[in-house]
């Protein structure tokens, strides 16, 4: 996964976990716009999460950045 996603990720995961505490979950969906802009950056995050990582559709966001920093 590109390093620009990565960053991305852990910068979604750390708001939504300081607004809405350690138990808030999210999809791969909470690191886009509404707008589907950027078709392929959507489905490298979604491979990451449902073929590499077999993640439910919500996952707590301390997993989910947890997993992307033990792949840095």
């Amino acid at each position: 996964m590109r390093n620009s996603l990565k960053q991305k990720i852990i910068e979604t995961c750390d708001h939504k976990i300081a607004a809405k505490g350690p138990t808030v979950g999210l999809s791969f969906y909470a690191f886009f716009a509404n707008r589907n802009d950027d078709p392929e950056l959507l489905m490298e995050a979604a491979t990451w999460w449902i073929q590499i990582h077999r993640l439910d559709h919500f996952e707590k966001a301390e997993k989910v950045k947890a997993l992307v920093l033990a792949e840095r």
